[in-house]
């Protein structure tokens, strides 16, 4: 296979999973996002493996994950809740960089990057102060600091031990408030 064709696939494979995976989730889940919380206790075992997953596609989507570590606390306990959510973060971390990354290449960034306004062709992606606490900006912060050091193309070691740091902080925080807010709250 050619370049050309190599590059088309992938193009069409990183469109359907980033738009026809999240939307054929939002349709099925639909009816009662609650079913989620069902969903996850009854898969036993594979219960963290299908979290962590799940934390991996929504990466894909506008959606945040931090309702799902917020469950996951409160479902798996704080320990397990904290593990599974914080290699779920950094799953959906490299996701989001290489979909950063992808998009970056495909509109040939570095080169329009010179033409953007307010100095951002200066935007420092790779200080480890925004990498670190730009992903503490509730909600849309992760995914912020994920496309911009993919599409500023920071070197990949970098971006993940910075992300690594910052996800085990937010998911012991959410983990022990799901936990906390089950076994304390709603008891």
């Amino acid at each position: 296979m050619s370049n050309k064709v190599l590059t088309i696939f992938r193009n069409v494979l990183l469109i359907l999973l980033t738009f026809g995976l999240p939307i054929g989730l939002l349709i099925y889940f639909r009816q009662d996002f609650r079913a989620l919380e069902k969903l996850i206790p009854t898969t036993g075992i594979a219960g963290p493996l299908f979290s962590v997953l799940l934390m991996g596609i929504l990466s894909a989507t506008p959606i945040p994950t931090d309702p799902i570590v917020i469950l996951n606390g409160a479902i798996f306990g704080p320990l397990v809740g904290i593990l599974v959510s914080w290699m779920g973060n950094n799953l959906a971390a490299a996701i989001e960089y290489f979909i950063g990354k992808g998009i970056g290449s495909l509109a040939d960034f570095s080169k329009q990057k010179r033409h953007l306004p307010f100095g951002l062709d200066k935007f420092p992606a790779d200080s480890i102060i925004f990498l670190i606490f730009g992903r503490f900006i509730p909600q849309v912060g992760g995914k912020i600091v994920s496309i911009a050091g993919g599409v500023y193309h920071v070197p990949f070691g970098r971006y993940m031990w910075t992300a690594v740091v910052s996800n085990l902080f937010g998911s012991v925080l959410l983990s022990l408030g799901g936990y906390t807010i089950l076994h304390r709250f709603l008891r």
